[in-house]
């Protein structure tokens, strides 16, 4: 009987970790953004009427989206220094965790991100869910290093 080989089961997204450089460990509900996408240019050449040339051009990444329960008041600090014309730039790392949860099975690098848009929670008084913030993060790039 013929091998098939090792069974490589896809990664689960709901054991993740997200840091940036001096700010305290946070815990997120969820991670949002991680796409990269590459405008095409299309030529169409003349007397070639059977298809059209496309060459790449610029590259941009999306902003990442992180949401939260409010549990202090540390990116919404980074935002308000924003506000105010402080542009801290950090750099951070989004890792999914092995499914044991020892070690990291893949992880982006996040270059010069900065906080561009914070949402509030909504309130409702008949409700008692959790107050989530969203934090939207700008950023000069990301890159797959596992």
């Amino acid at each position: 009987m013929p091998e098939t080989g090792a069974r490589v089961d896809p990664l689960l997204g709901f054991r993740f970790r997200v840091t940036f450089d001096d700010l305290p460990p946070a815990g997120f509900s969820e991670c949002g953004g991680l796409q990269v996408e590459t405008d095409v240019f299309e030529y169409a050449e003349g007397g070639g009427n059977s298809n059209v040339l496309r060459f790449p051009t610029r590259t941009r990444h999306a902003s990442i989206t992180l949401r939260r329960g409010i549990a202090g008041r540390v990116y919404w600090d980074w935002y308000d220094d924003v506000v105010d014309g402080l542009i801290r730039q950090r750099n951070g790392t989004i890792a999914i965790l092995k499914p044991d949860g020892g070690g990291v099975a893949a992880e982006w690098q996040v270059r010069d991100a900065f906080p561009c848009k914070w949402v509030g929670p909504d309130l409702v008084a008949d409700q008692s869910t959790v107050a989530v913030e969203t934090v939207e993060l700008c950023h000069h790039g990301l890159r797959r290093r596992t």
